[in-house]
Order: C-alpha cells, then sequence, then structure tokens
C-alpha cells in the first residue's frame, strides 16, 4: 500500500498542497540562502537526501512488510497527568507514535500532537492508529506548548491543531515554513516559526531549535519546502533532547548537540519505521542508532517513541522495542535507563546521575 504521508517518499495530492513549483516556488517560506536552505529549498548538510520515486516503487512493490494487529493495546491504562509539575522534576507521559506530554517547571508541552484515528490527510485511508491514545484528549492538562518538528502527516495533525486551539489556545513552536500550514488550518493559532539553532524564551524554560536529518512534504510537489528539526526544552530541571524524526547522519547531529549542551537529562528519541535500512536509513535511525545517539548526545537518560501506534514501514509492531533491547544490553545501557513507551506509560524521570 503506497503511503499517505511522506514517510517513504510518496503523499497525495489531494488533502496536501498542491503547488506548481515551476511557477509558484517556495509557498511556506522565503529567505536568504545559508548552509542548509538554497533559496527555494531546504536541504541536509552534508547528508544524503531520501530516496527517489522509483526507490519508493521498489519498496512498496518489493514484499517483506511484516502484518500488524488490526489492534494493539496498549499494557497501561490512559493517563490522568497531574496538573502541572514543579521543582526539580520532570515527568514524561507518551500519548502514541511521536506524542508526548512533557511536564517541568510548572509547563505543560506536548510534542507533535495527533489525537487523529489516521496519520493522512483522509479521514477514510491511510495509516491508522492501533491503540488509543495514552492520554484522553479531554483529560489534558493546560496546554502551554506545542514543539512540532515538522510537517509529515504522522507529526503534524490540522485536527488535532483545531482542537488543542480550541480547548488550549497553546503558543506553537515549529521550524520555518510549517508556520504557514498552521496558520492556513487554524488561522487563530498562536505559532513562531525558527531555524536551526534559533533560541526562543518561554515562560520558566529556554527553547533551542535543533538540527536533525530528515526532509518534509504535505502533497506531491512541496518537498523539502519546509525545515524539520528537533527542540532542546533548556529548564531548572534540566536539559531535554526533543527529536521528532531523523536519520543517523553518522551521528554529527548528536555530536554537536552534546558540545553545545553539555549533556541532557533525557533525550526522547524515534526509535521506529526504520525497514528496510536500504530505503528508510538517510531519514529514520534504528533502534541500535538511537542507543548510539543517546550516548553521543550524553543523555542521561531516552524514551523511545515513534513506533507501535502507526504502521509506516515494513517491521513488526514489537520488533523496535526488541532491538532497543538488544542494543542496549549490548551498549551496557540498562533498559531502565532508555525505555520504549507506550501510549499511558507515565515516566518521572530521575534526577541527573552521572552516566554509567
Amino acid at each position: 500500500m503506497m503511503k499517505w504521508l511522506g514517510i517513504g517518499g510518496a503523499t497525495t495530492a489531494a488533502g496536501g498542497v498542491a503547488i506548481d513549483q515551476a511557477t509558484a516556488g517556495n509557498p511556506y517560506y522565503h529567505g536568504t540562502a545559508s548552509d542548509h536552505f538554497d533559496g527555494t529549498t531546504f536541504f541536509n548538510p552534508q547528508g544524503k537526501e531520501p530516496a527517489g520515486f522509483s526507490d519508493l516503487l521498489r519498496w512498496q512493490f518489493g514484499g517483506g512488510r511484516a502484518k500488524w494487529p488490526a489492534q494493539w493495546p496498549s499494557p497501561f491504562a490512559p493517563a490522568k497527568p497531574e496538573p502541572r509539575v514543579d521543582g526539580d522534576r520532570l515527568v514524561v507521559t507518551m500519548v502514541g507514535h511521536a506524542t508526548l506530554l512533557i511536564q517541568t517547571a510548572g509547563l505543560n508541552i506536548l510534542t507533535d500532537p495527533v489525537w487523529s484515528q489516521r496519520a493522512s490527510p483522509f479521514s477514510f485511508a491511510g495509516p491508522r492508529r492501533v491503540n488509543a491514545p495514552g492520554i484522553a484528549f479531554e483529560d489534558l492538562p493546560a496546554i502551554d506548548l506545542i514543539l512540532l518538528s515538522h510537517n509529515h502527516y504522522d507529526h503534524l495533525d490540522t485536527v488535532t491543531l483545531q482542537r488543542l486551539q480550541a480547548a488550549h489556545d497553546p503558543q506553537v513552536m515549529t521550524p520555518l515554513g510549517n508556520d504557514t500550514i498552521v496558520r492556513k488550518a487554524v488561522p487563530q493559532m498562536r505559532v513562531s516559526a525558527h531555524d536551526w539553532h534559533d533560541v526562543v524564551e518561554f515562560k520558566s524554560v529556554r527553547i533551542h531549535v535543533e538540527p536533525s536529518h530528515h526532509w518534509s512534504a504535505r502533497g506531491t510537489s512541496d518537498r523539502r519546502m519546509a525545515l524539520w528539526g528537533g527542540f532542546t526544552v533548556e529548564a531548572p530541571s534540566g536539559k531535554v533532547y526533543v527529536i521528532g524524526d531523523t536519520g543517523f547522519h553518522d551521528g554529527i547531529n548528536y555530536r554537536d548537540a552534546a558540545a553545545r549542551h553539555d549533556g541532557f537529562r533525557l533525550a526522547i528519541l524515534p526509535i521506529g519505521a526504520y525497514a528496510p535500512r536500504w530505503f528508510m536509513q538517510s531519514q529514520h535511525q534504528n533502534p541500535q542508532e538511537a542507543v548510539d545517539g543517546m550516548l553521543l548526545a550524553n543523555a542521561a537518560f531516552a524514551a523511545g517513541h515513534h513506533w507501535g501506534t502507526f504502521q509506516l514501514t515494513d517491521e513488526s509492531i514489537e520488533e523496535p522495542r526488541d532491538q532497543l533491547h538488544e542494543a542496549c544490553d549490548a551498549a551496557g545501557v540498562t533498559r531502565e535507563r532508555f525505555r520504549a513507551m507506550q501510549p499511558g506509560e507515565v515516566w518521572e524521570v530521575p534526577n541527573l546521575p552521572t552516566p554509567a
């Protein structure tokens, strides 16, 4: 089945943004060229861009896709988060896929929020969630901030953003160009767009916009026209490194983050949607690479996400967790230090120890 959300390189024009690239240029962002923007499209410096359409077809029709269950309930009951978390506490709750609630410094922060049943421009087709959100939408505490990493449909869900704006009126922070998409879908949303390495003060925290090795698209003609990235939440309780999607890229971005931030209390890292490697390696790291990234970034703890909710690629539903455990064991990282989180799981992250 063809992908609906650009994970493997294809999106449908319907429900996305149909652009005549030859005449419209970049519909999302206009700015000066940089080391990751050529004046029209963004790119990964010193990196490999995702494969093209012929490779997509080779993957889609090559077989090898594991069959996922229609339902895979989480072992955790839906969480009912505290209203606020203060002091040096850091609490993370998994909602599903790349959506997590981060609570620290009196703030409630959501990453890449998706409460919809499908990661798709359609309500009737596309990857469907196989477990319920780990927090019922009505049980969310007051949301202050949304960190939106890029515009693929499994990360930027305009229906969920509309609901969040109506219920909570949060601030959204996102890399360059994605603000255009959000404002078109949710005109009342408070949204700001930022380049890699920008630093933004927000109430009791400081948000750093971080590079990742990925790409973007909402339709068939807007490939790499909005920037992708991650974030560091710098709070009194410590630093939290949040990556929505990334290829490992020889660990370059992890080393850079460690050098600039001198380590993290927690890294939130993707561990799924990585098979087959010949096709996915440039855009999605595997569990072994996630463990390597945790260590390179000098993170005391890590939360694994981007697995077990939407089937996007070939691996079986449990394989990312199993391979993460094997990689942790081989690296001497305890499984309590790097958790493959599941919907409803609540983790009160310990205070910073000296990493083993």
